[in-house]
């Protein structure tokens, strides 16, 4: 059967050099071909211990003055509401002398950060809080996954969240504002938009201004915070000196809200916290809110907006009719022009984020040197960011970085981070490592074919298929089928940012249990060890009994155990295949790797019931290591509920989605990545 011809408006291939072809900035990662080693420090060395030091030792102040009742005026008439933190005095006086600020624009209201804030410093049982949550070590108990949720608090991530006491006495000014149309900010709650930018824009400028700011600042953030200095960043405003960017986002339509043309579970929930949180009044504030009648204003604006974009959401998921299912100019506005920054860059990033590929892609992006752009990459998910940093081989914690970072670029001082990293990775199966670049040098294209050979690894799937060089034995049709064990896999921890990974082994690191409702394709055993890096792409021959598909993928580590590991995920909704080869990364071998789908409504493409048509999947970059004795696997699943959500009219036109993945040795379906190693497939 032949395959339908698809739209000739794309242009032609052209080969797009993937990092790993490209020169390296020094000669240390050229001196060996295929670096199995670290290539550099992850912990920092001596220069870390400095941070170190500087962080947890006496400070320039003894105290911090905090005004948490701060209005800033914006060019439209709206008030923002904002914390200023400053260095004070042992009489808790702030200092008048003129120090850097670092600006945090945070939509999770600021009465959220001032109980986290006063938690962690309580007198008594703060530092004690700190202490037990870094002890805690659930490792080999059914309760794994909490030690990652807790060892957050000792990570030093939340210091960037939200209020940092001790950068702020070492000598800098933190400037933390509620997002226009949440916390007591009033107007209405815009979510990354062109008027929220502007006012991020405002607020830089209103900083530079104050008596305590020198003149220049730093943006930093978790998160919405990350994205929304990023944002700012590309505007380079006067006096912007660097970025800290924990956990941001470039492309907020691929990477979670309509992943492969399926919304995420993870967006309405997020956007009824935030709407929730908006209408919870701030204690510091509420007196004086109600005397001088900003309550009411307040209240006005709230009622203008009561559920900003939830209406939206589920008149778009039921009738696919709104551009906010579709990559829309609503998105294009909303995106950070990466390019554009111009300022030193220290992003953070895990390879289970709910951003999963924007890190590496932000980093890869940025036009600067290496050094002046930063990257750390964990083997875990949104919410545990800095879990288990400063440990005896890890990278040191977020908040060290983070004043490292600032007293190089704001205050000049030569503390050697620059030197730092520039790439360091917690590579998936193995440890911390530090090199050069992303993907790893030496790394080449390698491609394993999906077949219908018995890999006599997988009895518990649908299929158990091989992964490996061979052709398909002619032509057969595998039948595969929507299910709900998407709720109990890897998939599910990180659609809830990481949540469900404290419930167990089958949430994070064993996908037995959903692969019981897939297809599954493995390769003979690993001979030597191999590296795994950069973009990968999965190529699939698929038909559908109805007018749609929607397929959900992952690329698994199988020990000899018969554990499987999620390295990467990707998915699909057929009529979505079409995809702009302008803009998708290649390999220089014109090998494809990394798709970049339309995603939008005029160009999705017909789906003929039961006629095989080819897609292309891409999956997050990572970095991984398969030991001897390991396998690598493909699964291939019809959906993964509730990772990715099916828009009601494409369920209509499923009718029923009994799907086929066919495998053809005239239209062979595989995996297409980059690698160092012989490992003998």
């Amino acid at each position: 059967m032949s395959v339908p011809a698809e739209p000739g408006d794309m242009p032609a291939v052209r080969s797009v050099p993937t990092p790993a072809s490209r020169a390296l900035p020094t000669s240390r990662a050229t001196t060996s071909p295929l670096p199995t080693l670290p290539l550099g420090d992850p912990t920092g060395g001596s220069d870390a211990m400095r941070w170190k030091q500087l962080v947890d030792g006496p400070q320039r102040y003894p105290n911090v003055s905090i005004d948490r009742d701060v209005e800033i005026v914006m060019s439209d008439g709206i008030t923002l509401r904002a914390t200023v933190i400053r260095p004070a005095d042992a009489m808790r006086s702030a200092v008048s002398t003129a120090h850097p600020a670092i600006i945090s624009v945070n939509p999770y209201n600021r009465a959220a950060l001032d109980a986290l804030d006063m938690a962690l410093h309580n007198p008594v049982f703060g530092r004690g809080l700190r202490g037990l949550a870094g002890a805690v070590d659930l490792a080999g108990t059914p309760l794994a996954g909490v030690t990652g949720i807790t060892q957050t608090l000792s990570g030093g991530a939340l210091e960037v969240f939200g209020i940092n006491r001790s950068l702020v006495r070492s000598g800098y000014t933190q400037v933390i504002v509620d997002v226009r149309g949440t916390g007591t900010s009033h107007g209405k709650w815009q979510i990354l938009g062109a008027r929220e930018q502007q006012d991020s824009v405002e607020i830089c400028e209103w900083v530079r201004d104050q008596s305590w700011c020198d003149g220049t600042f730093g943006l930093a953030g978790w998160s919405y915070s990350a994205i929304n200095s990023l944002q700012a960043a590309d505007k380079r405003p006067p006096g912007l000196k660097a970025v800290f960017a924990v956990e941001g986002c470039e492309d907020i339509v691929r990477d979670i809200y309509i992943t492969g043309g399926m919304p995420s579970l993870f967006i309405p929930i997020w956007l009824g916290v935030v709407n929730a949180l908006k209408w919870v009044p701030n204690p510091a504030t509420a007196a004086r809110d109600l005397l001088d009648g900003n309550t009411l204003r307040w209240l006005r604006h709230r009622t203008a907006s009561p559920a900003t974009e939830m209406g939206s959401l589920a008149w778009g998921f039921l009738t696919g009719r709104d551009d906010r299912i579709y990559d829309d100019p609503y998105f294009d506005e909303r995106d950070p022009e990466v390019e554009r920054i111009d300022v030193p860059t220290f992003l953070f990033g895990a390879w289970h984020d709910l951003f999963g590929r924007s890190a590496t892609s932000v980093y890869q992006h940025l036009r600067m040197a290496p050094g002046h752009k930063q990257l750390v990459v964990a083997d875990g998910y949104h919410i545990d960011a800095g879990a288990g940093f400063g440990g005896a081989a890890s990278p040191p914690r977020v908040d060290v970085l983070e004043r490292a970072w600032f007293d190089r670029w704001l205050k000049d001082i030569d503390n050697g981070v620059e030197r730092y990293g520039p790439v360091t990775l917690q590579q998936q199966g193995g440890s911390w490592t530090s090199g050069d670049s992303f993907p790893r040098p030496g790394a080449t294209v390698r491609r394993l074919d999906l077949t219908d050979a018995c890999s006599s690894t997988a009895d518990h799937a649908v299929f158990d298929g091989a992964l490996g060089t061979d052709a398909p034995r002619g032509r057969r049709a595998l039948g595969v089928r929507p299910d709900t064990r998407g709720l109990r896999s890897r998939d599910m921890s990180q659609v809830t940012a990481g949540i469900t990974a404290m419930l167990g082994r089958d949430y994070t690191v064993d996908s037995r249990e959903q692969e019981a409702g897939g297809l599954t394709f493995t390769t003979t055993p690993v001979r030597e060890r191999t590296q795994i890096s950069g973009s990968m792409n999965l190529h699939l021959y698929v038909q559908t009994s109805g007018n749609e598909g929607t397929w959900a993928v992952t690329v698994n580590d199988v020990a000899p155990d018969g554990t499987s590991t999620v390295l990467s995920n990707g998915a699909l909704t057929v009529s979505n295949r079409a995809f702009d080869k302008s803009r998708s990364e290649y390999a220089a071998d014109g090998t494809l790797l990394s798709p970049y789908h339309h995603l939008s409504r005029r160009r999705k493409l017909p789906v003929p019931a039961d006629v095989p048509v080819p897609i292309d999947i891409d999956l997050v970059p990572t970095d991984a290591v398969l030991e001897i004795g390991h396998r690598l696997r493909v699964d291939v699943y019809a959906s993964s509920f509730p990772r990715y959500l099916t828009v009601v009219p494409d369920l209509i036109r499923a009718r029923g989605r009994r799907q086929e993945l066919v495998l053809d040795a005239a239209h062979p379906s595989y995996l297409s990545f980059l690698a160092i190693g012989a490992p003998g497939w």
